[in-house]
């Protein structure tokens, strides 16, 4: 993959992961434990869980997500960019700009 490529790729994976942190930060607050209101009724209290259920659910995958951005551009520098982790072929380039955090090419994954 040529420099111009990698650099491009980098710059869609760095926004990416600022995009990411700022919604894990944003909604932090809809993850935090409940407090328990004797004013709030079974379901208020039922439907308050469910938003915090998938709230965390959000969050986890959100995280999973930076992590595999993180590893991507650990392989830019390490000059592993674009190829699949399994057979070592050139992921496509469709692939890589629909999913720059790609790590197996279509065959593999």
């Amino acid at each position: 993959m040529d420099e111009t490529a990698l650099k491009k790729y980098g710059v869609m994976l760095k926004e990416l992961e600022s995009t990411l942190r700022a919604e894990i930060e944003k909604t932090v607050d809809d993850s935090a434990p409940l407090a328990v209101d004797g004013r709030m009724g079974r379901i208020s209290r039922g439907d308050a869980m469910q938003v915090q259920q998938m709230a965390l659910e959000m969050k986890r995958r959100r995280d999973i997500r930076l992590q595999q951005i993180r590893t991507a551009l650990q392989r830019i520098e390490q000059d592993t960019y674009g190829l699949c982790a399994r057979c070592r072929n050139p992921i496509g380039a469709a692939r890589l700009e629909a999913f720059p955090d790609a790590i197996n090419c279509v065959n593999c994954a």
